[in-house]
């Protein structure tokens, strides 16, 4: 019998134990997803080079297996300040940390050390695919008159699919997004100046590796660094107002502001205050209007500082 592949199920909930199912359920742990995309045996081949009196491929064994998950998430927040967001375990497990002042704030910001982990139960038509012990790195991408969104891509531990009953999913916790326009995103700047975006993309870039050894707890997905990088495009502006290439020649590291949402529980707002200059891409043009593709790197200060997710 067929299976539909739009009968999708996502589940997804913080392990307290590496690599322990916590047992996620469809009331509490859905995650409303879109552009699920699933490699389910992930890994490679280990040939035998077996010398043998004949023409023939070569017999090979499967190691090293892992799954990988992607997904995409739009970005809304929880609608009340100080509330968790229903992605806040998946930002979470992408070695994030998660600070709440109640009533106020939710604030990300990226972690060296003691990264979480998640366990995600994805099925499709009745086929449970389970994914444990998952880290992973993401992208905030945001572009005008489009709905922003966080692009997720996981790791996991290898288990074959079973054939279990699709859960009900409660999605209530998924607010509805925001289209980015002048209205919605009202804050945009570059070292303190205001100007015209067309997109922005935020990029992670974590750094997740399989890790496949002998001994107890020697099979894990582990975060081995990261290299966050924004690149977006702006109107072109008078040099005496902005000069990117001054600012990229001098290796200058200027604060970058991003807010979207405008009410109280639902701004998101992205911060890096240290973003490196990098040296300016190809002048570019839409609707005849000339726009300048840029790049940064968030550069630290004193820690884990380079750049924040502040929910308010």
């Amino acid at each position: 019998m067929a299976k539909f592949w739009n009968q999708k199920v996502l589940l997804a909930r913080a392990e307290t134990v590496y690599g322990t199912d916590p047992a996620p359920t469809g009331a509490q742990n859905a995650i409303l997803a879109q552009q699920v995309r699933l490699a389910p045996m992930e890994g490679q081949d280990v040939p035998r080079e077996l010398e043998l009196p004949e023409f023939g491929a070569d017999a090979t064994i499967p190691a090293d297996l892992h799954q990988k998950l992607s997904f995409r998430v739009e970005l809304a927040a929880s609608g009340f300040a100080g509330t968790a967001p229903a992605w806040g375990p998946l930002i979470r497990a992408c070695g994030c940390a998660q600070t709440i002042a109640n009533g106020a704030s939710v604030t990300y910001n990226p972690i060296t050390d003691a990264s979480e982990s998640v366990t995600f139960h994805f099925f499709y038509d009745g086929i449970r695919h389970r994914l444990r012990g998952a880290r992973g790195t993401f992208k905030l991408v945001l572009e005008a008159s489009g709905i922003p969104y966080l692009d997720f891509e996981f790791l996991g531990l290898f288990e074959p699919a079973t054939d279990v009953v699709n859960p009900s999913p409660a999605l209530q916790g998924f607010r509805e997004p925001l289209v980015a326009t002048m209205a919605n995103t009202p804050l945009f700047t570059i070292d303190g100046t205001a100007l015209v975006l067309r997109n922005l993309t935020f990029d992670a870039a974590v750094k997740v590796e399989p890790r496949f050894l002998v001994g107890v707890g020697a099979e894990s997905v582990m975060i081995t660094g990261r290299s966050a990088k924004i690149d977006l495009r702006i109107e072109a502006v008078s040099v005496a107002v902005f000069n990117p290439a001054a600012r990229a020649q001098s290796a200058q590291r200027l604060p970058i502001v991003l807010q979207h949402g405008t009410a109280a529980g639902g701004k998101i707002t992205l911060n890096a205050p240290l973003a490196q200059m990098m040296r300016p891409g190809g002048i570019e043009q839409q609707q005849n209007v000339a726009e300048w593709p840029l790049s940064f790197t968030p550069r630290r200060n004193i820690g884990n500082d380079q750049w924040t997710l502040v929910l308010t």
